[in-house]
């Protein structure tokens, strides 16, 4: 068993400092690969401006309550096995549901009952750039994931990430280049110090 700390963030929109300072709780990690793939997610996160680090679930629903139903957060869960949490409005009122990791990859597990596959990802922004897509086309794939919660079969709908800054021009153009496919195929031709910028942050989220 390989153990390291669970970073605390800062509220910043700029990149992850170096020195990270620890978090209220900890994670054990079963591996390097996986512990990597966490850290890389992390530094991600801190750049997409919804990542909102440790507020509180109460916290999170006190911040949704007057935004439109598919707003939604990104946040550190409050369960000490579990390390992120996305924080939605429903129709119903804001839901948390626990984003699980394995080994190499995070996955939503929205229905306890559920014995099939789900998406996994090897970064939360692609996880949740996933269900956006998938609210853009549900109309006529029928392809429509649903929260289970209380008894309740709640549509999941992400729509918009409730952000806590303004990013910078260069963060929004990057976004912009990484949503548009025949752009960013392109990205060998761009001078080396771009394509890195590129690298870092590869989601249009």
């Amino acid at each position: 068993m390989v153990t390291h700390s669970k970073f605390d963030s800062v509220m910043s929109c700029s990149p992850l400092d170096s020195n990270m300072r620890l978090s209220y709780h900890y994670k054990t990690f079963t591996c390097n690969n996986q512990y990597q793939m966490v850290l890389s997610t992390l530094q991600k996160l801190q750049e997409s401006g919804f990542y909102w680090s440790t507020i509180t679930g109460r916290d999170a629903n006190t911040m949704l309550a007057n935004e439109k139903v598919g707003t939604f957060l990104i946040r550190d869960s409050s369960d000490n096995q579990h390390l992120f949490t996305l924080s939605v409005k429903t129709a119903s009122g804001t839901k948390n549901l626990r984003i699980e990791c394995d080994m190499n990859s995070f996955y939503l597990q929205t229905d306890p009952k559920n014995i099939q596959s789900v998406p996994h990802f090897d970064c939360v922004l692609k996880l949740v750039n996933f269900y956006m897509g998938q609210n853009k086309g549900n109309i006529h794939s029928g392809n429509i994931y649903y929260i289970y919660s209380s008894g309740q079969k709640i549509p999941l709908e992400l729509i918009k990430p409730l952000s806590y800054c303004l990013s910078t021009l260069q963060h929004l153009c990057r976004k912009t280049v990484n949503g548009h496919l025949s752009i960013s195929s392109k990205r060998e031709q761009l001078p080396r110090n771009l394509k890195d910028f590129l690298q870092e942050y590869d989601s249009p989220i």
